[in-house]
């Protein structure tokens, strides 16, 4: 007597082209789960961090060495130099220098001399025979100052500082007898003449001041 046999449950057909078992009945499709990002090696990105931090300190060494390479050497050439002009000897001017020193200034002096002082000169000149009262009579000097003077041989010079608050400057020279004599009054560079010949005649010259100045 056959038995029958419990009935297996069936397994559901493959559909031929299909590579894998389909799907239970109202189950969704089965999708590939998308493949996360290749992140970026730590090591990789520590590595060039590090690399540019150390490129930045070699950088700033090279700057600050050319900075104070620059600045040894303006020190240096101004202590040089300084060094230099300190143990420098002063030299002294030479003998002939100052001797030529001394010769400019002798030369500026005569070349600028002071300006001499003003004078006013009286002359008296000719023949003049001595009678009684001697050979002439002489009288000069200004308005304030009246001088008496002598005949000596042959002529009479004398001078007078230049005052130029005097009126006028004079000259008498009286023959004593006979004669025959010339005389002048000098004051800067103006003069005055006379004459006188025989007897007692007077030989006269005065120059007087004038009102915007000069003598005449």
């Amino acid at each position: 007597m056959n038995q029958s046999q419990p009935q297996q449950p069936q397994q559901p057909q493959q559909q031929p082209g299909w590579g894998g078992p389909q799907q239970p009945y109202g189950q969704p499709p089965f999708q590939p789960q998308p493949q996360p990002p290749k992140k970026r090696g730590i090591g990789k990105i520590l590595g060039i961090g590090c690399l540019g931090i150390i490129g930045l300190f070699v950088l700033i060494g090279i700057i600050g060495a050319a900075l104070g390479a620059g600045g040894d050497s303006k020190s240096g050439k101004a202590t040089g130099s300084g060094d230099a002009k300190a143990a420098a000897p002063k030299q002294e001017q030479p003998a002939d220098d100052k001797g030529k020193g001394d010769d400019e200034k002798a030369d500026k002096a005569k070349s600028d001399p002071k300006p001499e002082k003003k004078v006013v000169t009286f002359k008296v000149w000719g023949t003049a025979p001595g009678g009684a009262l001697g050979p002439l009579d002489i009288t000069y000097g200004s308005d304030s100052d009246n001088r008496k003077g002598a005949w000596k041989n042959g002529s009479f010079t004398a001078t007078l500082p230049l005052n130029d608050d005097a009126m006028y400057y004079s000259l008498t020279a009286q023959l004593q007898g006979s004669g025959d004599i010339n005389c002048s009054v000098t004051v800067d560079g103006h003069t005055k003449k006379g004459h006188a010949a025989g007897g007692y005649n007077i030989c006269d010259a005065q120059l007087s001041s004038g009102l915007l100045g000069g003598w005449n």
